[in-house]
């Protein structure tokens, strides 16, 4: 059974900083590329950052230096460091994992963590 279970969200006044966790279990974590997304209230989910099997990472602009994602293989972890915070980052977060293997797409999403940023 797949899991990726996030954890590390919270209160966090503007321009703080926290960090999210991403624990994947029942996958062969290595070869899948990670990502963290978004979802704010009455908006639709969208993409904030990923790392691929090979360790390259592409963000989000609104977040672009200030977000940084990286993976642990050994932990079977995906991290996002969430720094100077800005009230238009609250959302839930959720973690997403996915390789394609001969044109079949393997997908699994987290159950998500909320980011509330306010003063």
């Amino acid at each position: 059974q797949v899991q990726l279970v996030e954890s590390g969200g919270g209160l966090v006044q503007p321009g703080g900083s926290l960090r999210l966790s991403c624990a994947a279990s029942g996958i062969f974590f290595s070869i899948y590329h990670m990502s963290w997304y978004r979802q704010a209230p009455g908006k639709q989910r969208e993409l904030v950052a990923i790392v691929t099997t090979g360790g390259s990472t592409n963000y989000q602009d609104s977040v672009k230096g200030r977000f940084i994602i990286s993976r642990d293989n050994a932990n079977n972890t995906v991290y996002l460091q969430m720094n100077s915070l800005k009230p238009e980052d609250t959302a839930v977060f959720y973690c997403y994992a996915r390789r394609v293997v001969a044109a079949t797409e393997l997908k699994y999403w987290g159950q998500g963590t909320q980011v509330t940023v306010s003063s």
